[in-house]
């Protein structure tokens, strides 16, 4: 599938490529040693033989390095330690006490309340 890198914010073009499975959202995507996270995912379509056909896709990324601690929780990817009750649970932001992490470091980490689990499926 015909891919568009766009800089989020500006929609700047930053790379063109073919891609066989297209990330979604709130993923991370290297290309030549380069990491992006994929913030949103745009169809384009083409009208051929009086049909539309997708023709390629749009993603808008944020140039950013996968962080150490981001791990795949319940489907999607989390920073920190998403058992915490102050966790995001998001891969843009680990929590707002400290949000530069790490977790380990943190007064306030803790347990979820009512004894609620945060096991991790993947």
């Amino acid at each position: 599938m015909r891919v568009e890198l766009r800089q989020a914010g500006s929609d700047r073009l930053l790379e063109r490529l073919e891609l066989e499975e297209v990330p979604q959202p709130g993923r991370w995507l290297v290309v030549d040693n380069r990491s992006f996270l994929v913030l949103q995912r745009h169809h384009r379509y083409q009208l051929r033989a009086g049909r539309y056909e997708l023709s390629s896709v749009a993603l808008q990324v944020k140039p950013q390095k996968q962080p150490a601690d981001a791990r795949w929780w319940q489907g999607r990817w989390v920073i920190g330690d998403p058992s915490c009750r102050f966790n995001a649970r998001s891969p843009l932001l680990r929590c707002a006490v400290l949000p530069e992490g790490p977790c380990e470091r943190c007064v306030h980490h803790s347990d979820p309340p009512d004894g609620a689990t945060a096991a991790g499926h993947g």
